[in-house]
Parts: C-alpha cells; sequence; structure tokens
C-alpha cells in the first residue's frame, strides 16, 4: 500500500488527483461516472461575478494531439454558484477547489468575498485564482502575463480568503520568464501555484480557408501540452530549490492522460496534478489516472507519495 496523501499549502488531501477547471462543469456530469469524492479535489469550472454567455460558436476545435477550446468563461455567476453547484459539491463529500476570474483585479475580490459567505464554504479546501484570463481594464492585457498585475490579483484574493484556507495561482505558459510571474505572486501572498493554463492557439479550415473558431483563437490542451507544462513546473521548482523564489506547493496540469503522465509532472516538483482535456473522451480519466499513479509509485519502491515529489531534481543533482 503506498500512502497517497499530499499538503498543499495548509490543506491535507487524500490523494493527488483532481479535476482541471472547466473540463467537468461542477461535477454533476462526472459523478455518473464515479463519486467525485473519490479524487484528492475536485476543481470547479472558472466562476465569475456576473452571468456570462461566453464566446460565439464554434467554439471548440480538434488538433492531432489535443484540442483548442475558445469557451470564453461561460457560466452563471458566482450567485448562482453558491446556490446550486457548492453544496450540491458539498452534499457528495467532495473536497472543493474553487477557480475564480473577474474581468477586474477588484471583481475578483467581488467574487472571492461572495464564495466564503456561501452556506456551503466548509467544503472549499483551496481557491485557485485564474489570473491567466485577460484584464478588461488594462486593454485585455492577460493578468499572468504580467508580474504586477499578477500580484495585485493576489493581493486582493488572499486578503479575502479566511487563513488557513490556501490560494493558488494559475500560471500561464505564453509568456518569456515564468519563474518571474510565479515570484510576483508568491511575495503577494499566493500559498501555492498551479500550472499550466492552455497555450494559445489557432486552427485553420482549409475547406473555407478561415479560422475555424468563431473567437479565432484557443487554449491549446491536451498531450501536446504536457512537455511545456513538465518544464514549466521544473523551472520553477528548481527555482524555488535554488532560494531565489520563495518555496510552495506547485499543482501540476497540462496533458496528463495516463499515471505515467502524471508521474513526469510528480518528479519535476508538482505535489499534486489535475486531469482535464482526457476526460471529453474518458470520463472516468480522473479515477483511472489515481490508479495508474499509486501503481506507479509503488513500481519505484516509494511507499509513500510525497517522497516522489522533486525525485528528478535530487537525481539530477547526483553525479
Amino acid at each position: 500500500m503506498v500512502d497517497m496523501t499530499t499538503t498543499l499549502g495548509g490543506a491535507t488531501l487524500p490523494n493527488p488527483v483532481m479535476t482541471a477547471s472547466g473540463c467537468a462543469a461542477n461535477g454533476k456530469e462526472l459523478h455518473r461516472f464515479f463519486p467525485v469524492s473519490e479524487l484528492g479535489a475536485f476543481v470547479t469550472k472558472t466562476v465569475m461575478r456576473d452571468p456570462r454567455s461566453g464566446r460565439p460558436t464554434p467554439r471548440m476545435a480538434e488538433t492531432p494531439s489535443g484540442m483548442l477550446n475558445s469557451i470564453g468563461l461561460q457560466g452563471p455567476g458566482i450567485d448562482a454558484f453558491c446556490e446550486n453547484d457548492l453544496p450540491w459539491l458539498a452534499a457528495q463529500g467532495a473536497r472543493v477547489l474553487v477557480s475564480v476570474a473577474g474581468n477586474t483585479a477588484e471583481e475578483f475580490g467581488e467574487v472571492v468575498q461572495r464564495l466564503v459567505a456561501s452556506p456551503a464554504w466548509s467544503c472549499v479546501v483551496g481557491v485557485e485564482a485564474n489570473i491567466s484570463c485577460p484584464n478588461v481594464a488594462n486593454r485585455g492585457l492577460v493578468f499572468a502575463c504580467d508580474p504586477v498585475s499578477s500580484e495585485r490579483v493576489v493581493q486582493i484574493v488572499r486578503t479575502r480568503v479566511p487563513e488557513g484556507v490556501p490560494v493558488f495561482a494559475k500560471l500561464t505558459p505564453d509568456v518569456t520568464d515564468i519563474v518571474a510571474i510565479a515570484d510576483a505572486a508568491l511575495r503577494a501572498g499566493a500559498d501555492g501555484l498551479t500550472m499550466i493554463n492552455t497555450l494559445l492557439g489557432i486552427v485553420v479550415d482549409t475547406d473555407l480557408l478561415r479560422p475555424q473558431l468563431a473567437g479565432v483563437t484557443g487554449g491549446l490542451s491536451g498531450p501536446a501540452v504536457r512537455p511545456v507544462a513538465v518544464r514549466a513546473v521544473w523551472q520553477v521548482v528548481g527555482a524555488m530549490r535554488a532560494g531565489t523564489i520563495p518555496t510552495a506547493p506547485v499543482i501540476g496540469v497540462g496533458g496528463v492522460r495516463t499515471g505515467k503522465d502524471a508521474l513526469e509532472l510528480v518528479a519535476v516538483g508538482a505535489s499534486a496534478v489535475q486531469v482535464g482535456t482526457a476526460t471529453f473522451n474518458d470520463p472516468s480519466a480522473p479515477r483511472r489516472v489515481l490508479t495508474e499513479l499509486e501503481a506507479e509509485v509503488a513500481r519505484h519502491g516509494f511507499t509513500r507519495f510525497a517522497d516522489v515529489v522533486g525525485a528528478a531534481h535530487e537525481r539530477m543533482a547526483r553525479p
């Protein structure tokens, strides 16, 4: 037997596998395939202050090794989420990591304030600040592309979330130096990081010779992005180990389909992993990945999951 527990900034979870935001709605659809309470945490679709219809269709396109999505953070808004979705997740015994976003830094704070006031708040084990979305007050600049914007959002979210409940900043890979963004988020009060969000891409319809997505660009996810996610986690955790940025837990996400995929992210320093795009063709993927990851940990002779976290850094350091 392997001890699969993991600790994320004050939250101790029975295992390190989660869903990825936006890939399993808010739990009811996935619950038909396995109890969502079996996961370390269920990560919600990003919730914003107001109801949002999202971008026009078509807004999804397959790629040879993944897909592009241009959903546009569609959702019912924080009030409806707190009235319907969060109580349902609490009733299932799920541990919930709530993904939040806002059009401005101040709007992030409003969303969190309403979330904390929910009667079902007790099931929340953390808040994931989706700073990889555009700041409409700054001509659409993505918060996580700028250290100052990242810092401002994290500061606001951290002050609105009660002490003891960790805040994770979700970072974009579409930057020159992800370590600098990670440093800004952590120094602003983030208890941990989620890496990575999707990469910006375009698919062209070669019959019509125009972009396939109505919104033109979309976020690339799936197996194609896993090496980018592994690289990002490696760089940031390496900087932590070198003492150049604050040390904090990292949640790895990007192209995880199997336990071996998850192990890659864990070996470079992720204390938890999220499974996203794989659920579109295999809704049981998060639960299956957990079983496979446990088997992989045991195959390498470890009895504790925590001992595998960052193992690749240790082995690189040996002569």
